[in-house]
């Protein structure tokens, strides 16, 4: 039995309020909103071209929206400076779909690096080992720190990619398709791996999938991205009991 978290409405860490973005003709985001709250798994799930990715780069200021509102952890990121940008994206972890390891780097050396870009967090006199080790344990791969992205699995990517995100210790969790490509036994150590972080560090975590297994064991909310917004908002029973023909495509097998 699934363990359902006691989530307070009132601990909104990151708050979407009717975002636009356009390209040409293309409406991508139409007065889309989303709330996430502390310590919250809330997944996002929408057809390819739905919006997903703009929405994310226009989350992290990667990508300027064409009206509308994002506030992360109190912050209106559309009023940041790129210094202040940058010391909040300290707190933001991303888990990229491809893992984006550095081919040419160890795994110590990727671990490493978002450390020598965020001084500022830490200190100059931080244990850059200890934090690695500790990451690669959270992830059970310890003993992987010398290897080459080259001589892991695509599993293993994904795990060193994750500890790669944990070690900068962020209250934010961003998950782009973390089960994507994976085998059945390896998505499901994957979704584990994901649930054992979110009770360890007391994560908010925001988690773009289409894996339907996925989304039904991690869950707490889900939103259904449809036409540029929020379409549909509930828990995956709701969601997946649902008449609505939009809605019933998205938990078809």
């Amino acid at each position: 039995m699934i363990e359902k978290k006691n989530i307070s409405t009132q601990d909104t860490v990151l708050h979407i309020k009717d975002l636009h973005k356009s390209f040409g003709d293309n409406h991508v985001l139409n007065g889309f909103n989303m709330q996430l709250y502390q310590g919250e798994n809330l997944v996002i799930m929408g057809k390819s071209g739905s919006g997903k990715s703009v929405m994310i780069k226009c989350l992290v200021g990667l990508m300027e929206a064409d009206s509308g509102s994002i506030s992360v952890m109190g912050n209106d990121i559309t009023k940041l400076d790129q210094e202040a940008l940058d010391i909040l994206r300290a707190d933001i972890g991303f888990l990229f779909q491809g893992s984006a390891l550095y081919d040419s780097m160890t795994v110590r050396e990727n671990l490493e690096f978002p450390l020598r870009r965020h001084t500022k967090k830490f200190g100059e006199a931080i244990d850059t080992h200890a934090l690695v080790i500790e990451a690669l344990e959270n992830v059970g791969l310890a003993d992987a720190i010398d290897l080459m992205p080259s001589e892991l699995s695509g599993g293993m990517k994904r795990r060193i990619a994750l500890a790669r995100t944990l070690i900068l210790q962020p209250k934010i969790i961003l998950y782009d398709e973390p089960t994507s490509g994976l085998d059945p036994i390896t998505a499901k150590e994957i979704i584990i791996l994901m649930q054992d972080i979110q009770k360890k560090y007391n994560t908010s975590s925001l988690i773009i999938t289409h894996d339907v297994d996925c989304a039904r064991v991690i869950a707490d909310r889900m939103i259904l991205l449809i036409d540029g917004t929020n379409y549909a908002v509930g828990t995956f029973n709701e969601l997946s009991n649902q008449e609505d023909p939009k809605i019933k495509a998205f938990f078809k097998h």
